[in-house]
């Protein structure tokens, strides 16, 4: 089972969500802004990702992120607690498989979890 973070208004995320579904995925949708994830969720997910930088998976241009003080500088922790606190701040979509986890940028990258 996928368990894809999905917000509805975002193409890419509609474009992600649609492609899954066309290739058979088993999918958990959870709509992450009204479901935002907690920190520990959040720590998971960067670590199925690989840990990355953390600020490659959130969305540094949103007005949430300057308003809130934030730096690509910034501890990682810090920018975690900013998107459990923000969840706007999460790069969608996001889909976690068996400990593993791809940003559907671009949406095709969501098949290496099939």
């Amino acid at each position: 089972m996928i368990e894809y973070w999905h917000n509805p208004r975002c193409s890419k995320s509609r474009q992600g969500l649609a492609l899954l579904e066309e290739n058979g995925a088993d999918l958990k949708v959870r709509r992450y802004l009204e479901d935002a994830p907690t920190l520990a969720e959040l720590t998971a997910a960067w670590e199925a990702l690989g840990k990355p930088p953390v600020v490659q998976m959130m969305r540094p241009k949103e007005a949430a992120f300057k308003q809130a003080g934030l730096s690509r500088e910034d501890a990682d922790e810090v920018l975690l607690s900013a998107m459990a606190a923000h969840p706007v701040l999460i790069e969608r979509p996001l889909a976690l498989r068996d400990g593993r986890a791809v940003i559907g940028r671009p949406p095709e990258a969501l098949l290496d979890l099939l």
